[in-house]
Formats: C-alpha cells, sequence, structure tokens
C-alpha cells in the first residue's frame, strides 16, 4: 500500500488513483464507464513510468549499477538484459571521449 514516508508504491493503487487518470485526462487512454476499471495495458500504467526514468537516466549516463539499486533489482545483469537497447551507443561515447581528450591537448599546448 502506499503511503507517506514508505519506500515502496503500490503500483496498482498508483496506476488506478493516479497515472491512468492522468493519461485519461489528456486523451491518451479512454475513461471508463463509471463502475468500470481502467483496461489493463502494460503500456500505460506504471512499468511505462519505470521504463521512462530508466531510460531517461542512461541517458543521463547514469550506471547500470546505479540504475538497478534505484529500480530494486536485486541483479544488475538482470537491469541490463532489460534495459540495454536504450544505453548510448558505445561509438557515440567513444568519439566523445577521445574527441574531449584531443581538444583539452590542443588547449595546453
Amino acid at each position: 500500500m502506499s503511503c507517506l514516508g514508505c519506500a515502496a508504491i503500490w503500483s496498482q493503487a498508483f496506476n488506478d488513483q493516479a497515472w491512468k487518470p492522468a493519461l485519461a485526462s489528456v486523451g491518451i487512454i479512454p475513461t471508463p464507464e463509471k463502475g468500470q476499471r481502467y483496461a489493463a495495458a502494460r503500456e500505460h500504467g506504471m512499468h511505462a513510468l519505470r521504463h521512462f526514468y530508466a531510460s531517461v537516466l542512461l541517458d543521463g549516463g547514469e550506471s547500470i549499477k546505479a540504475l538497478s539499486l534505484y529500480l530494486g533489482h536485486s541483479d544488475p545483469g538482470f537491469t541490463l538484459r532489460v534495459y540495454t537497447h536504450l544505453m548510448p551507443s558505445s561509438e557515440t561515447r567513444t568519439r566523445k571521449a577521445i574527441s574531449a581528450m584531443y581538444r583539452g591537448r590542443r588547449s595546453c599546448s
């Protein structure tokens, strides 16, 4: 259950009471009929929000080990397998690192 001061959020409560009403209010998902629940769809639930959170951190350069901790995964290898497609390409990072090194060296001469 969700509460102030608690470390965890109950995903179903978050989906039903906050996330899906917000999505419905901007027209992303339909508002359910009175007495009905929002349609179950993984891509519109808390999973999508976690995936977004992970992608922003990875794009910002956060490590897999840290991301694993933040997401509550016990194994960073699991986090890597799930989110590796979101990581910036190593070729781009390599080019930027080498370019920065040469720019720094030239400015010191």
